[in-house]
């Protein structure tokens, strides 16, 4: 059974210090302080150690060998987003992760399926780079949650998911610039609180604000199995219902409408929430993912599911089919 892991995250070995050339921010750069391990460094904070897995293609491979998986879907590390920065400086970074994964493709292209990132605070800048992006071979983008704490929904956010509609360019909605960061450091929590929150938030901003009716053609992932979003959409619906002069004011279609018009991945860590997400989107919206290599990953690369009473063909769905789907892609190209 072809497997494809929908959602891996991959960096290049040496990064610019972009700090030192922009002249300003606290732009991620590696410190490789021992053998088969960084540094990544925030300005002068510590930030996350990352292992050769986090660069090495090759090395992944094999890995992944080891869970009978063959493809996996690369794209940048979040915090590598620099929406915060200037929008041409935030271009440079863009280009230089996209040119890392699209060589990394076009090496590997039966292993590998490349996601760009975009400067998301400049839509003329950002539509250059997804056309771009196309031209070299990636299949779509990865985006945060909110962009400098702005929901998906804002009108000048538009015209890039236009773009990507009109272009076929999958996106891939990821967490990021957690809400609360600053007021909850202790036990991890914008990890284990927020990042959920995050996700439902840029479901709900993308469907009250009426961009799934607008452009009915685009594709969207949402990571983390959507996040707190299917737990919750039954609040989410009701809201909806009993104060629709609040959240009706854009789109007046009910939420519980677009279940199984958007894909979220498998990462739900527990085999009882997917059988309930099932329920609510189907097998045929639902990608395998792992957030590999980090430990808060499903680092088994969907053992769990392979142990979950369903069948043959739901398991079918997940490992493979509906990430084709999703990224517009034909199972010809990986078997």
């Amino acid at each position: 059974m072809l497997k494809i892991d929908s959602h891996t995250h991959i960096l290049p070995k040496k990064l610019p210090h972009w700090s030192k050339k922009f002249g300003y921010g606290d732009f991620i750069y590696l410190q490789h302080h021992k053998k088969g391990a960084a540094k990544m460094m925030k300005g002068n904070q510590f930030f996350r150690e990352i292992e050769e897995n986090c660069w090495d293609p090759e090395l992944r491979i094999e890995e992944y060998k080891a869970f009978n998986t063959k493809v996996q879907v690369v794209c940048t590390v979040p915090v590598m987003f620099s929406y915060w920065a200037k929008s041409l400086d935030c271009l440079t970074v863009s280009e230089f992760l996209n040119d890392h994964i699209a060589e990394i493709v076009t090496k590997y292209p039966k292993n590998y399926i490349g996601l760009g990132t975009l400067p998301m605070q400049d839509a003329e800048l950002a539509v250059e780079e997804l056309e771009r992006c196309k031209k070299i071979g990636l299949k779509g983008i990865q985006i945060g949650s909110n962009i400098n704490d702005e929901n998906l929904n804002e009108d000048r956010f538009y015209p890039i998911f236009e773009a990507c509609e009109k272009l076929g360019m999958a996106i891939l909605v990821h967490p990021w610039n957690m809400m609360g960061m600053k007021q909850m450091q202790r036990y991890w929590l914008p990890w284990l609180v927020s990042m959920p929150a995050e996700t439902s938030r840029a479901i709900c901003s993308m469907i009250f604000g009426g961009i799934f009716e607008r452009l009915p053609k685009l594709r969207v992932n949402f990571a983390h199995a959507g996040g707190s979003f299917m737990s919750t959409i039954g609040r989410i619906e009701h809201g909806f219902n009993c104060r629709p002069d609040l959240v009706a004011i854009d789109n007046d279609v009910n939420p519980r409408n677009y279940l199984g018009k958007f894909w979220v991945d498998s990462i739900t860590h527990d085999p009882m929430m997917l059988e309930y997400v099932i329920k609510l989107q189907g097998t045929k919206r639902i990608t395998l993912g792992s957030d590999y290599p980090f430990p808060l990953g499903d680092l088994e690369i969907g053992k769990f599911i392979e142990e979950m009473d369903i069948s043959q063909e739901s398991k079918e769905d997940i490992f493979s089919n509906s990430t084709l789907e999703w990224l517009d892609l034909d199972k010809k190209l990986f078997v």
